[in-house]
C-alpha cells in the first residue's frame, strides 16, 4: 500500500478501496520485496510444505507470490483495490511449466469483509507488507487476524516505524507507526520476534 501524505483515516474516514484504487489504476507502484527481505522471512518462517497463508494488502503479488513459489505455502492474496487484483492475477496469467500455478487472489478488504469469502478457514502464516500503518481500527483488525490464524502459525508483519527516515519533513517523519501502535501490535502474542531493515521493522508473531 501507499506511503503518500493522505490517507484513510486522515481525511475523514474515506473507504479504503476509494483511496488505494486511483492509485493503483494510475499506475502508482510501491517497494518491493528485495533479498535482504527474503532473507529474513526465510529466517523467521518455517517452510511452507503447502500450508495455507494469506497476504493482506497484496498489492502486486511480489510477497504472495514468493510464500507460494519459493517457501512452498498455498498462498491467497488479498487486496481491497480491483486494480491491484488484477496487476496480480495479470503477472500469473501464464506462470509456465516451472513455477505452475499461482497464489489465489481476492478483492476485498480483510478489515471488513465477511471472512468466509476467504479461500480458508484458518491459516498457518498470515502476512502483512506495509499495510498495518494505514489501518484505522488496529484492534479490530489484530482480532480478525487471531481469528483466522491457525494454531501455531505466524503473523508477520512488515512495517516503517517513526522517526527513522533520515528527512526533516515532519509528514515523512510520521509515516511509520508510533511506539504506542508497536505496543498493541506485539502484545497478547505468546512469542514475538523482530528483525530491522533499514527504516522497516519486520514482526515474527505468534499465539
Amino acid at each position: 500500500m501507499s506511503t503518500a501524505a493522505s490517507a484513510p483515516g486522515q481525511d475523514g474516514g474515506s473507504l479504503p478501496a476509494a483511496y488505494w484504487e486511483p492509485l493503483w489504476a494510475g499506475g502508482r507502484r510501491y517497494r518491493g520485496v528485495c533479498t535482504a527481505e527474503k532473507g529474513l522471512m526465510a529466517g523467521h518462517l518455517a517452510p511452507g510444505r503447502g500450508r495455507p497463508a494469506l497476504d493482506v494488502g497484496s498489492g502486486d503479488g511480489a510477497l504472495a507470490r514468493h510464500l507460494h513459489h519459493e517457501l512452498g505455502y498455498r498462498t491467497t492474496g488479498a487486496d481491497c483495490s480491483p486494480s491491484a487484483v488484477a496487476v496480480a492475477a495479470a503477472h500469473d496469467a501464464d506462470p509456465g511449466p516451472v513455477l505452475g500455478p499461482g497464489p489465489v487472489w481476492r478483492c476485498l478488504d480483510i478489515t471488513t469483509a465477511d471472512l468466509t469469502a476467504l479461500a480458508h478457514p484458518a491459516y498457518a502464516l498470515i502476512t502483512c507488507r506495509l499495510v498495518y500503518r494505514w489501518i484505522d481500527d488496529k484492534p479490530a483488525f489484530l482480532d480478525r487476524v487471531r481469528h483466522i490464524l491457525a494454531p501455531g502459525g505466524v503473523f508477520w508483519v512488515v512495517t516503517e516505524l517513526a522517526g527513522r527516515r533520515a528527512t526533516t519533513d515532519p509528514a515523512l517523519q510520521k509515516l511509520g507507526i508510533s511506539p504506542l501502535d508497536a505496543e498493541l501490535l506485539t502484545a497478547g502474542w505468546s512469542s514475538v520476534r523482530t528483525a530491522d531493515l533499514d527504516v522497516l521493522r519486520c514482526y515474527a508473531l505468534r499465539p
